[in-house]
């Protein structure tokens, strides 16, 4: 089990880590209809993560169910590794200048009129539209395919790379049930951290997996 569980946590903490939907998360928890709201976008990121994860460990499995040690893998990390440098190449060229004020995303505008629907909708596109989610998602799978430890093993492995990677919209639901004093001090402090290493996160979580990908990709092809 261990070598299907240990390559999937760089990706599923750099999926958890993502910042769009822990400010998303915080913002819906924020509006009038928050705790349902809330409870639909974290049920809707879950769900669209495990979808996700579960289709490329089955289409995995289906390529060459024969082979116990197939080289798709370390091709498909080349080119994940090689995504995520440039993703991360870009947000350093793109990243917020002095004195410059980066418009939102036309979503976030209309987060008091979502509705649970809506939220769960939001959630599964931000799993799914997201590249930075979207490769270390399919790349952590592609590790739990390849590892090929039996059905339990690959199970648990794809529920904690689910489970990690939704601790950004776990986490602040579960503070949210727990007392709206407790929440809005803590909800308040993670916006006002996000806000201030957003850039940061965007670059390095890419950059760091990005490595990690090729480096496991060309360790498996040569």
């Amino acid at each position: 089990m261990g070598e299907a569980i240990g390559p999937v946590l760089a990706p599923a903490v750099a999926v958890a880590l993502s910042p769009l939907p822990l400010i998303a998360v915080l913002l819906i928890l924020a509006s009038p209809r928050g705790r349902a709201n809330g409870l639909a976008f974290t049920a809707g990121w879950v769900l669209g993560l495990a979808a996700v994860v579960a289709a490329v460990v089955a289409a995995g499995l289906a390529l060459d169910p024969a082979d116990r040690a197939p080289t798709w893998p370390s091709w498909l990390k080349l080119a994940l590794g090689a995504a995520l440098l440039v993703l991360a190449a870009e947000q350093w060229r793109n990243r917020p200048r002095p004195g410059h004020v980066t418009a939102p995303p036309a979503w976030l505008l209309g987060i008091d009129r979502l509705t649970p629907a809506r939220s769960a909708g939001l959630a599964v596109a931000l799993v799914v539209t997201r590249p930075r989610t979207l490769l270390a998602a399919v790349g952590g799978a592609a590790s739990i395919a390849a590892a090929r430890p039996g059905t339990g093993a690959m199970a648990v492995a794809s529920a904690v790379l689910v489970l990690i990677g939704s601790l950004g919209t776990l986490l602040p639901l579960a503070v949210q049930l727990r007392g709206a004093d407790r929440a809005a001090h803590s909800m308040g402090e993670w916006r006002a951290w996000t806000a201030a290493h957003n850039a940061a996160i965007m670059i390095a979580v890419p950059l760091v997996l990005g490595a990690d990908y090729l480096g496991s990709a060309l360790a498996g092809l040569t």
